[in-house]
Formats: C-alpha cells, sequence, structure tokens
C-alpha cells in the first residue's frame, strides 16, 4: 500500500475541525479523521459533516469500540465513515462483529493496539480475526514521558501482511522514519491541528514522506531528560502553569526588571532575615547553568545586590529567585541577569553565617528542592519537580502549541469565546 497521510482532527468544536480540515486537504492530506474527542464531543455529525464537505476523502471515524461492535460500526459507517476503529483490546467477539457490520455497509476495520502489551501476539491474532488494518498507536500521556511508537513498528512490520498505521508525536522530522519503519497510513494529530498554518504543515510532511528526508520544526517535538531545559527556554511560565493544572506558581514573587527570561536547576538556600552571608556563599557552591533559590523570611533588608549578581555572572548562574529583598535594582537591570524577589528595598542587611545551602525550602507556598527546574519571566516563577521535569516540559511545549493555532484563528478576526465556542462549555 503506497503510504497515506491522515489528520487526526483531535478538536473538541467542529467549526475548528472543519477549518483545520480545509487547510489539511489545501495540503494535500489523503485521509481524514474524526478523532476520538470530536465525536464524544459533537457525536456522529462530526462525520457527516466531513462526508458532505470532502466527498471524494477517505473520512475515518476513531470510535475506539470496545463493546457492542455490531452497532456502533452500523452507525459511523451510516454516518460516511469508509473506516471506523476498534480498539485490540476489545474481545475477540467485538472485533469479529466490528469486522462483519463493516464488511456488511462497505467500510473497513482498523485496529487500533494502544497499551496494548503483547503487541507482537495480539497484532497476529487480530490479523487473523480479519481486520483491515493494524494501528500502532504511542498515548498522548506516554508521548509526554518522551515514548514513541517507531520500535513496536519496526517489530511488527516484519510479521504482519495487512497495511500498519501509526500514530503517536509524527512530525516532519520523524514521518520518514515511520514510512521506513514499515507505516503505509501516517496519522498526524498535532503536527497539523495544532500548527498556525495547516496547509503548510500538511505539504511539509507529505513531502518528506515522497523524499523520505526529514524537515526541520521546532515545535510538535516531545524530549527525555536531555532536552528539558530546550523546551523550557520555549515555554512560558503561563505555559508551565496550566500543564501542572494551574500550579507550580510561586505566590508573590515579581521580576526585578521587564523582559526576563530564565530557566534552570535550583540550587536552595535557608537564610534568616538579612542574614545575606549563605546567599553569597551559594555562588560559590552552584554549578554553572543552576538557579539560586533562597528563603529570606519573604521580608527585608536585602541579602541580594550587584555585587552578589556580577560574581554570579563569573559564575554562569541563571540566575536568582530571593522570597525575600533585593537591592540595586537599575545596576541588577543593566547587567541583565534574571533576578526575582517578594520585594526591592536600598538597605542591606548583615553577613552573620546562619542558615543552610542544599536543603529542602518553602518561598510562597511552594516547596523547592535543589535539583527542581525553575523558570522564570514577566509573569513569575514557577518550580517543576525534578521527577516530572521532561513530563511536565512536553505538557508545557503542547500548551504553547494549542495557544499558537488559537491565536491564528483569533487574529483572523474572531474572539476567545467564539473561537472556543464557550457558551456551549458552560458548566449547567
Amino acid at each position: 500500500m503506497k503510504p497515506v497521510l491522515q489528520v487526526a482532527l483531535d478538536f473538541v468544536d467542529l467549526s475548528r475541525a472543519l477549518k483545520c480540515a480545509d487547510e489539511a486537504v489545501s495540503g494535500g492530506v489523503d485521509w481524514i479523521e474524526a478523532g476520538t474527542p470530536l465525536i464524544k464531543s459533537e457525536g456522529l455529525n462530526a462525520v457527516r459533516k466531513l462526508r458532505k464537505r470532502f466527498p471524494g476523502k477517505i473520512i475515518v471515524a476513531d470510535m475506539k469500540i470496545m463493546d457492542a461492535g455490531r452497532t456502533e460500526v452500523e452507525i459511523a459507517a451510516k454516518a460516511g465513515a469508509d473506516v471506523v476503529c476498534v480498539l485490540g483490546a476489545a474481545s475477540d467477539s467485538t472485533i469479529k462483529e466490528c469486522v462483519e457490520a463493516a464488511h456488511n455497509y462497505g467500510a473497513k476495520i482498523q485496529a487500533d493496539l494502544i497499551a496494548i502489551k503483547d503487541v507482537k501476539k495480539r497484532a497476529l491474532e487480530i490479523q487473523d480475526i480479519g481486520v483491515d488494518y493494524i494501528g500502532i498507536h504511542c498515548a498522548i500521556d506516554d508521548q509526554m514521558r518522551a515514548k514513541h511508537p517507531f520500535t513496536q513498528l519496526k517489530e511488527l512490520s516484519k510479521i504482519i501482511k495487512i497495511p500498519i498505521a501509526v500514530a503517536g508525536g509524527v512530525n516532519s522530522e520523524t514521518v520518514a522514519e515511520a514510512v521506513t519503519s514499515g507505516a503505509s497510513i501516517i496519522i498526524v494529530g498535532g503536527a497539523i491541528n495544532k500548527a498556525k498554518d495547516a496547509k503548510k504543515a500538511t505539504s511539509d510532511i507529505k513531502l518528506a514522506i515522497k523524499t523520505l528526508k526529514k524537515i526541520k520544526t521546532t515545535l510538535f517535538k516531545r524530549v527525555d531528560e536531555k532536552g528539558i531545559e530546550k523546551i523550557l527556554g520555549l515555554v512560558s511560565t503561563a505555559n508551565i502553569s496550566d500543564a501542572m493544572h494551574r500550579s507550580g506558581d510561586v505566590k508573590g514573587l515579581r521580576p526585578v526588571f521587564a523582559g526576563i527570561k530564565m530557566a534552570g536547576k535550583a540550587l536552595t538556600v535557608r537564610t534568616y532575615p538579612g542574614d545575606w552571608a549563605k546567599a553569597v556563599q551559594a555562588i560559590d557552591a552552584a554549578e554553572p547553568g543552576q538557579v539560586i533559590v533562597i528563603d529570606a523570611g519573604g521580608v527585608g533588608p536585602a541579602i541580594w545586590g550587584e555585587l552578589a549578581t556580577r560574581g554570579a555572572i563569573q559564575k554562569k548562574i541563571k540566575g536568582v529567585v530571593v522570597d525575600g529583598a533585593i537591592r540595586d535594582s537599575k545596576e541588577i537591570r543593566d547587567l541583565k541577569f534574571p533576578a526575582f524577589s517578594r520585594l526591592i528595598m536600598p538597605a542591606a542587611g548583615e553577613p552573620k553565617g546562619f542558615g543552610e545551602i542544599g536543603i529542602p525550602i518553602n518561598i510562597g507556598g511552594t516547596k523547592v528542592f535543589t535539583g527542581d527546574y525553575i523558570v522564570g519571566d514577566d509573569d513569575g516563577v514557577v518550580v517543576i519537580p525534578s521527577a516530572k521535569a521532561a513530563e511536565i516540559a512536553n505538557r508545557a511545549m503542547s500548551v504553547m502549541e494549542t495557544e499558537n493555532r488559537l491565536r491564528k484563528e483569533i487574529d483572523q478576526g474572531s474572539t476567545l469565546a467564539k473561537v472556543t465556542e464557550l457558551l456551549k462549555w458552560e458548566k449547567r
């Protein structure tokens, strides 16, 4: 089977899905999928609308059928679906019913192996049942943990005779690998439906399929531990807070000057109000690229200023966060050193030597450990626990990508309430 490109319209609003589908078709997409969120939100009317709007295209209904196979395939096929998706985790009886119902109505069945542990065994079983396509699918939540579907795809392509679909983080850089690993159906979601220009995104991916060459992209990529700081340099604290379910921000801390962007691992300091000895000693203890985070009790006098800043710059420290007071704000601004504090005042304290370096602290109601990631910008400071840093960075990137698409739709003459159909989603 010649490789085809399928766009997964994983929207919750039909109007937005149709707009993206128009752009994707202009870019050369082959198959159009009514994604599971769209079907759950809009029902099979989404399939009907796609069938009417694109009569010459293959329409896929990602029903994720788990039970009542005959009924669910029948209603999807009657709505206009050419391909209907059943979960590989469904019982053999359900999958058989799906196959029989689909063939009665001139449709085909794709079995999605998402979350299946023994992929090879289940794929062979489902192939024998008579499905038309097997789907290798890396779940979105697994993608956020830097997982991908290509290893499973390569293994499966050696033993499966029917066409294989692949989904899960495919973009213009990875789509060539999807094809060479054995995929006949390349399913792309975010890299198209979150793109500012879905037409160009689609055409880039189509070109990469044709030439089997990577086309570079900054967005739509998920990273492991090695790529965390690169991602954190792209996203905002607002993106990160959204990714953390509206949490992680340090209450009451503000940038010393506008235009700051800072991201790095924390070195924590606890000191007594006005005692700047441990804060200064932390500069010598810090590794290049760290952010010094100081609990000074949230009060003055200042425990950080210009001279400490100059030393921090020499050590290539990324920035400082003070739950207390900073002074010499003009000089710090001139030095362009990222600094955040609760207070700014001229009076400094004394170096008494109380406190500790590298211990857990609590600033603005948020606990911070050495090694946690600290991100700061004009909105303030967020703390990312080190154990979840890669996942949260990836989720923040996904938030930013989603907003990029929304921003474009608003700039075309709409408003946020209209684009997101806000009234429809009010809690009743």
